[in-house]
């Protein structure tokens, strides 16, 4: 095993701004007469829509792997590339030491996982307008419509309404990997982790993306500083 210590951490925290309706399915515990089939996401404590931080990360890994062209060629996301940069930075599944070999053994050398990605909730301002009744989400009715019958399937599903903001915060940890003084993660935070955010905002968050819901905005410091995320290079065709 590698020598593996915390040195720090990096800290971006911030705004997730819903330019068009976000979709974030949750889950209808109770029937009711009337009731919605398809509700988003909420805090069953206070009713609040939130998005949860593996919904954030998630989509923020799979832009990368596409990206940096490490997606697992099976696409099975149980089995990630161990050594890959997207592999380092949103962490790999669990090993028995004793049992790795090869690629995998070497995997372990990276250390643990370097991203936190908190739940993001309603901002203030938001909370406030929700709190005062004001609407935050809203039901679009969407149609598969049969092409030989014309038979229309309605779908109403509930989507968070543009303007909300909800404030998200995103820790990077810093690891000394056998005496490299923490580099190798610095490198990372701008080549994987800022492209992935940047990757995140230029595509969509949640359900029905290429539909129109999901873009969104971030509005983010780092360490308290304003923060301007790169723009990501394509290979192209």
């Amino acid at each position: 095993m590698s020598a593996t210590r915390l040195l720090g951490t990096k800290l971006v925290t911030g705004c997730l701004v819903v330019e068009t309706g976000l979709r974030i399915g949750g889950s209808q515990e109770m029937m009711e007469i009337g009731g919605l089939d398809n509700p988003i996401i909420r805090n069953p404590a206070s009713g609040e829509p939130f998005i949860p931080g593996s919904s954030i990360r998630g989509r923020m890994r799979s832009l990368a792997e596409w990206y940096f062209d490490e997606l697992p060629r099976d696409g099975d996301v149980t089995k990630p590339q161990l050594r890959s940069r997207t592999a380092r930075v949103f962490g790999r599944p669990a090993q028995d030491p004793k049992k790795a070999r090869g690629d995998d053994a070497a995997a372990l050398t990276i250390g643990p996982t370097r991203l936190i990605v908190r739940d993001a909730s309603l901002s203030r301002t938001s909370r406030e307008e929700f709190a005062r009744g004001r609407p935050i989400t809203e039901v679009k009715s969407e149609n598969s419509i049969n092409r030989l019958t014309a038979m229309a399937n309605p779908r109403p599903m509930e989507r968070v309404l543009p303007g909300v903001r909800f404030d998200c915060e995103f820790v990077y940890r810093i690891f000394d990997v056998d005496g490299d003084n923490g580099e190798e993660d610095k490198r990372l935070f701008e080549e994987v982790f800022l492209v992935a955010l940047s990757l995140l905002q230029a595509d969509a968050l949640g359900g029905g993306s290429s539909r129109g819901n999901g873009k969104i905005r971030l509005e983010l410091t780092l360490d308290g500083s304003p923060l301007e995320l790169p723009t990501p290079e394509f290979a192209g065709p």
